[in-house]
This record gives C-alpha cells, structure tokens and sequence, in this order.
C-alpha cells in the first residue's frame, strides 16, 4: 500500500513589503497630499474609515464568522489583545479557512490586516471586483502582522474576507482582524428563518434544515438558547447530545448588517441509548479473544480458567462454510489439538457462570483465516439464520465482527460512507440490525477491525483499485456509522498495520503511546474521510472505545510494554504523558483496552491482565 505522505502545493510568494518606515512615509505623504485637495486619496469626500469587520478580536466567539467543516473555535489563550483568538485547525482536506461577508462602497481603497501564529497562514480577500489579493506567512512562531490592501470595483458593494491555514499542517491562531476603509451600505439585517422543521435524530444528534432567507449569508443554530453552530447552508446537524433528552432550537439568518431575530423554536428529543448491552459493564472494562477452536502455539485455556478480570470475551472464532455463503459454523477445538478441551455442556456451563458475574461472552466472527462475504441477500440471510443459531445453542451476549482480508471492501464509485452501495457492506448492515433486532437492547455488538479497514479512510477511502489504493481503506467506516447507536465497543486492532497517519499528519509506529494515542483520538475525536461532500466522520462515544493490543511479542507486531500502554492511558483519559502527539480532547470515560488475546496473556504469565487491573484499581 502507498503510504507518501500529501505533498504540501508550492504557495505563491507574495511581493516583498515595504519596510514599515518607508510605508509611514508613503502613507504620511498620501495624507498630506489628501488634506491639500480637500480629499482623501481614492476615497470621496467626508466617507468615514473605519474597522469594518464584525468581532475581528474574537472577543464574542464566533459571531459574524463562519468556519469551513467545523474547523474553527475560540480560545481564551493565546491572545494577541483581549480574551480571545480564533484557533482553526487544517485537515488533510480542508484548509480550515474562517471567513466574513462585509460592506464596502465601490472604487474605494481598503487595508486589511490582522494578526496571526502558525505555519502557512493566509490572510485575504476575495470578491473585490478588481484583483483579489492575500498574504501569508510561512512561520510565525509568535504573533505577525500580516497587511494587504486593495480597491474595490466600480459596482462592488460587498468583499469576504478570510483566514486560513494549510492543508495538513497544525492548528493555527488569528486575532484582531481589521478591515480599513469607508463603510458601505450593510443594508438592514435578514428577516428570521421560516420553516425550521427536525429531519433526524440519533441518540446523540439532531439534524435540522429551514427555508433560506434572501440576503443571507449565514445561518446560526441556538440549542435552548445557546449558539450551537454556525453554517452557509440551510442545514445543520447539532452533535453532542444525551440520549433520550428533549431539546429546543432556533435559527437565526445573518448578513453584514447584523443578525435576523429567531426563528420559531421547534423541539427534538434525541434516541433513546439502547447501551448496547453495555449498561452492566463497568466503567473500564478490559476485552479479549480465548481460543476456543484452536489452540495457536499458546495452549488451550478453558473458560472456567479465564480470570475474573476480564470482563468481555470474544470466542474465536465463528468461521464460514465458504468465503460466499454466509453459513457461519462454531466448534470446540479438536482433542488432538487441545487435550485439555472441555466438553460442549461443561462449555456451556462456564459460559452461564461468567455471565452470572455480569462478564459477556460474545461470538467473534471472521479472524484471519475466516472471509466473510455477504455478497447475496441470500447470504445475508444466512448468516443471520446460522449466527443466531450458535448464539441461542450457547447462550451468548452477542457478536463481534472481527472481518479481515477481502471480507469488506469499496466496490468503485462507492465513495459515500453514509449511503454505501457496495452489496458485502450492505448486507453486512442489514444482518447485524436483524440481529440487533431479534436480541433487542441486551445485544452486543462489538467490532475489531484493523486500522488499514478504519483510520486509513482519513487518506484514501473511495479511492479504491482504479486510484492504485487499497480497496478496504476505511470500508468499516459505513458499517461502523450505520450501526453507531447500536455498538457496544470499538476496539481497532492497533497492530499488524505498519506507520499509519494521524489527524497531526505525521506518521506514528506500532508499539508506541503514540500509536495508540494518535489512532485513538481519530475515533474520539471524528476525522476527515477522503472523498466524502462533508468528509468528517462524527466521533464515537468514549464508552464505545476500547484500545486494540496484542498481549505478547508472541500474539502479534506492534506489541507494547506496559510502560508505553499507560502513557497512552494517561494522556487519553486524563491529558497526561501525551509525548509528542496532542490529542483533541480528554476522555475519562473510555472503555478501556481489547487484546489478542486471553490465551496469549496466560502464555505471558498474565502482564498485560495485571498491568490494567494495576492501572484502574
């Protein structure tokens, strides 16, 4: 697989400023020569210049300005002047540009300025109706000032300004933003936003949408009266929410003259938290696989001998009849292979004993040898009908999709996560919400995918075999989205991968904090996903997310020691020990670590089972 990082595009060199004495000079001469003609240079006579940006300084959020894909926020430090500055952090498809609409009068001169830190920050205006212009800066380790300045067309009532980084590059800060020059006419505010009507909920999102409003060129969500989000179009999806809770929302329409008053307030209530049959696991839970059907060099461990610790444990694995046919089949490990086998009924037994100590036992599927296909409705079919049939013969908790090889790929063209049409996708969807359905809300459902099926999608997903990529890249991202409110755990296999890139854009290695770290915060923190119309896949729920490891060097590459395991449990739950990566946020309610697996952590003499018990008490 080609793993080239992105190619930063060569940026235009502006022209070399004048020194700042020779521009006093200039401008002091420009004024005298304007006192002298009874006009100031290039602007008519008694017009008024002024700061015409609207909240330039940030002082009251994002007001008047609107962000490309959620890019942008406010932060108390660092400042340039006031209490606040506007942070917007780059993707590698979005360059996190901020921007706002504002008046001006026709053949006027205006200077635009403002000060910014960060690498490659662009400072601009466009719409002008002459020649758009922009400045930039390379580095600015500390604040810059960066100037431009322009004239406005002979019909030219309105220009956009912006701000923004680069593509891939960190986030960067701007602050006291001005716009110099006589004012324009802003007209008078929008009217309010009619229709504002609830197009979906999810047990943590409302999705809205409302008539657009003339000579607007913005909208803003208030959620119970606080603003929410700030959006260009007529829609918005309002994140972050608590299941089951009733919510009120306004939208208001904004242009240069201001802001419209709001809308009609229409009421939501999110989904209900079906839990995913988690409500009984605890707060840190610690996963993994026993070896149920064979042995792996590691020793058959039987399920009455698993440890009181572990609190889900996948059975590996169910495997298919054929890579086709969706017919999945479950058996003990053969006595040649395994002399310590219990027999089926002794299994069963120690199976309903875990489960009275509020542990869950749970079907893994797939695994390394076993592909899955569900290309038919007929194999969809199937593998409902034969899974539900091991999961009522042994009394399971649910399943766990554990697809690896070819089982999910992106046929071409399937480029859209949230309406995939790749038939093995599909059907895998519409199997596990069948099974779902049959179990109700005690089912579990958890998934092990490996970070090229997940985290990978970041860079190449939809570019599929004709764009020379891998055609798993991120294919688990429509299964995991489709199914988010009904996923107990997450657990990415963060092993057998190589260097995968972070939402930094650097590239961070196996058996690292980092790793874990970086991959982590990816799914906490939702990420940009290649060839997608919004490209951002929303975060999981950090009780959905468990940190895939392998229990020894025996289990797999990419093992880490403990020392390194809690670095990454630190800076993940309590922004500790972060090296040199820097997360977006701090999760104290993940769920805790998955490991391949139980068999290979007794083989190891229980390490990695004593150093989670250690770390959580």
């Amino acid at each position: 697989m080609d793993r080239t990082p992105r190619t930063r595009p060569r940026a235009p060199r502006p022209a070399r400023p004048l020194s700042a004495a020779l521009a006093a000079v200039v401008a002091a001469v420009a004024l005298l020569a304007g006192a002298l003609s009874g006009t100031a240079a290039g602007t008519a006579a008694g017009a008024v210049e002024e700061n015409l940006i609207r909240n330039g300084g940030f002082e009251t959020g994002l007001d008047g300005w609107n962000c490309t894909a959620g890019s942008g926020s406010t932060v108390t430090s660092p400042v340039h002047s006031g209490s606040g500055a506007l942070r917007a952090m780059p993707t590698a498809s979005d360059n996190a540009q901020c921007s706002q609409t504002v008046s001006v009068r026709p053949g006027e001169k205006y200077t635009l300025s403002g000060f910014v830190r960060g690498s490659y920050v662009y400072l601009g205006a466009k719409g002008t109706g002459t020649t758009d212009v922009s400045t930039w800066t390379a580095s600015a380790p500390d604040w810059q000032e960066l100037t431009t300045s322009f004239t406005t067309g002979a019909s030219t009532t309105s220009v956009t300004v912006y701000v923004h980084g680069w593509y891939g590059q960190p986030a960067h800060h701007a602050d006291d933003l001005t716009l110099v020059g006589p004012g324009g006419d802003p007209g008078t505010p929008p009217a309010a936003p009619g229709g504002p009507q609830v197009t979906s909920t999810t047990s943590t999102s409302v999705s809205l949408a409302w008539n657009a409003v003339s000579g607007a060129t913005g909208y803003t969500v208030y959620r119970d009266g606080v603003r929410a989000t700030s959006v260009t179009g007529t829609s918005a999806t309002v994140t972050g929410l608590t299941p089951s809770t009733s919510y009120a929302f306004q939208v208001t329409a904004t242009n240069a003259a201001g802001e419209s008053p709001r809308s009609a307030t229409v009421n939501a209530t999110t989904d209900g938290d079906t839990g995913g049959g988690a409500g009984d696991l605890p707060p840190h839970a610690l996963v993994g696989y026993l070896h149920t059907s064979f042995a792996n060099g590691s020793g058959y461990t039987r399920m009455a001998d698993v440890p009181a610790s572990w609190d889900v444990i996948n059975l590996a694995f169910g495997e298919p009849t054929s890579t086709t046919s969706g017919d999945i089949r479950f058996r003990m490990c053969p006595q040649t292979e395994c002399p310590n086998v219990e027999g089926v009924e002794e299994f069963k037994q120690a199976i309903r004993a875990k489960q009275a100590e509020g542990k869950k036992v749970l079907l893994s599927i797939g695994g390394q040898n076993g592909q899955v296909q569900l290309t038919t409705t007929a194999a969809r079919d199937a593998f409902v009908s034969s899974v539900s049939g091991i999961i009522d013969a042994y009394g399971l908790d649910g399943v766990d999709i554990d697809f690896e090889g070819h089982s999910l790929y992106l046929d071409a063209g399937d480029t859209d996560f949230r309406n995939p049409t790749t038939p093995v996708i599909v059907n895998l969807i519409s199997a596990l919400k069948s099974l779902k359905a049959r179990y109700g809300d005690a089912f579990v459902l958890t998934m092990a995918p490996e970070t090229f099926f997940v985290q990978l999608g970041y860079q190449y997903y939809g570019s599929g075999p004709w764009g020379g990529q891998d055609p798993r890249c991120g294919s688990y991202l429509p299964v995991i989205h489709a199914l988010r409110d009904s996923l107990t755990l997450l657990h990415v296999q963060d092993y057998n991968s190589g260097p995968i890139m972070g939402l930094d854009n650097q590239y961070h290695t196996m058996g690292s904090a980092d790793f874990h770290i970086a991959m982590t915060d990816m799914l906490l923190t939702g990420f940009p996903v290649a060839g997608n119309t919004d490209r951002v896949f929303p975060a999981l729920r950090p009780e959905q997310v468990a940190v895939g490891m392998p229990a020894s060097t025996n289990a797999g590459n990419g093992h880490t020691p403990p020392s390194e395991v809690n670095k990454a449990l630190d800076c993940l739950t309590k922004g500790a020990n972060c090296g040199s990566y820097r997360t977006h946020g701090t999760w104290p309610t993940m769920r805790g670590l998955m490991t391949w697996s139980i068999n290979w952590d007794r083989y190891g003499n229980w390490e990695f089972m004593r150093n989670f018990d250690t770390y959580f008490g």
